[in-house]
C-alpha cells in the first residue's frame, strides 16, 4: 500500500469572472481509471481545506501554464458586461 499522500491545486473559481482560481492545496483522496471511447483516463477525488471538492479527470482538474495565463489576460482587460447584446435579424418568411 502506497502511503505517500498526493496533492493538487484547487481549480475552484472564487470570482465570477473565472480570473481567479482558490489554488489552495486540495487532497488527492482516491485515484481511479475511468474508460472512455479515447482509451482510459487517469481520474481522481479532491478535497481542498476550504471544502471544495472535485471528482473526474485528472487533466480537467489541473490548470496548466497555458491556460493560467490567458485567464490573467482576462483578467487584466477591462470587461463591460453590461454592454448590451446587438440585436438580431429576423428571418424572412
Amino acid at each position: 500500500m502506497d502511503a505517500a499522500m498526493m496533492f493538487m491545486d484547487c481549480p475552484e473559481y472564487m470570482d465570477k469572472h473565472g480570473a481567479v482560481r482558490c489554488g489552495l492545496p486540495a487532497e488527492v483522496e482516491s485515484r481511479y481509471t475511468v474508460r472512455s471511447t479515447d482509451g482510459p483516463l487517469e481520474s481522481a477525488k479532491i478535497r481542498c481545506p476550504r471544502g471544495h471538492w472535485f471528482n473526474g479527470p485528472v487533466e480537467l482538474l489541473t490548470l496548466s501554464t497555458r491556460q493560467g495565463a490567458a485567464v490573467s489576460q482576462a483578467a487584466n482587460c477591462d470587461r463591460q458586461d453590461t454592454a448590451p447584446l446587438p440585436a438580431r435579424r429576423s428571418r424572412p418568411e
